[in-house]
């Protein structure tokens, strides 16, 4: 069952997720690696999913984490900077796993709930390095994805549960 309440905690909590600047390999390997699982999250939800809502989001979630995940590789370049392919890290892949193993509406909560939570842990990510990152082309993709990541976290919370 969907929990709205659980997806509005995710919501309030980022000041708690503020952390100290990240280097530009780690923000670009974090950026990187928050983008695929989102687009890997998002094309399992829509195997199943009959919430229009939801297959609406996460068509969405492909093609919008696709460009940031460019954007992000192009200003590493430009950045001087050799970032190797996106990989999940272990907690992203356990949840992952998980999501393969709900099915039907239970799916697309849990696709929902881990979808709040990981755009918050996005947000932090770039508004952090967006602040106080050292790298002029990584801030600039890091200040560009702000306001995306933030209509995400808008429409995660205007889907209407199966």
């Amino acid at each position: 069952m969907f929990k709205p309440a659980l997806i509005l905690a995710a919501l309030v909590a980022t000041p708690a997720l503020a952390q100290a600047p990240e280097t530009p390999a780690t923000f670009v390997m974090k950026a990187g690696a928050g983008d695929l699982y989102e687009k890997q999250s998002s094309q399992i939800v829509l195997k199943s999913t009959k919430n229009a809502g939801v297959r609406k989001f996460a068509q969405m979630m492909i093609t919008d984490h696709g460009k940031t995940t460019a954007t992000v590789m192009a200003a590493a370049k430009t950045a001087g900077i050799r970032p190797a392919p996106p990989k999940l890290d272990a907690p992203k892949a356990q949840i992952i796993a998980d999501l393969n193993g709900a099915t039907g509406p239970a799916r697309d909560a849990m696709y929902l709930q881990q979808q709040a939570t990981a755009h918050q842990e996005a947000l932090a990510l770039h508004q952090g390095y967006s602040t106080s990152g050292t790298q002029p082309a990584l801030k600039a993709a890091a200040t560009k994805a702000v306001p995306i990541v933030q209509h995400h976290i808008e429409m995660i919370s205007a889907i209407k549960p199966s």
